[in-house]
This record gives C-alpha cells, sequence and structure tokens, in this order.
C-alpha cells in the first residue's frame, strides 16, 4: 500500500515531463501524457494502481506490496 499522495505526486511529475516533452521535442510525448490520465481515470473507478505495484514490490518511498487476499 501507499500512500495516495506519493502517487498523485508522481502522476503530477510524470504529466508535468511529458507534455513538456511534448512541447519541446515531438507532439508524440503527449501520447505517455494520454497514458497517465487513462491510468488514472481507471484507477478511480477499479482501484488497481499498476505504478502502486511497481513501487510496493521494491518497496520505494515507503509503499508496501498489497496482501494478497488468501
Amino acid at each position: 500500500m501507499c500512500n495516495p499522495m506519493i502517487i498523485r505526486r508522481i502522476a503530477g511529475i510524470f504529466i508535468l515531463i511529458s507534455v513538456t516533452l511534448g512541447w519541446l521535442v515531438s507532439p508524440y510525448w503527449y501520447l505517455f501524457t494520454a497514458f497517465v490520465g487513462f491510468n488514472l481515470l481507471q484507477s478511480s473507478f477499479t482501484n488497481f494502481c499498476p505504478l502502486e505495484l511497481v513501487l510496493g514490490r521494491f518497496r520505494l518511498l515507503g509503499c508496501t506490496p498489497k496482501a494478497t487476499g488468501s
């Protein structure tokens, strides 16, 4: 489990970086912005966040793996 603020901060950083790269390098970077936005939207409905799984698996930023429902 992760603090939701960590997930929001990382998503915000990804969005700002990809918009900047879209502006300066190539418009194809806007697809990454859309990908992050889509993940935020789907996680609000499904409560499944891929970033939370990655951070939990590697125990980064104080995140721990989700307990399995066994």
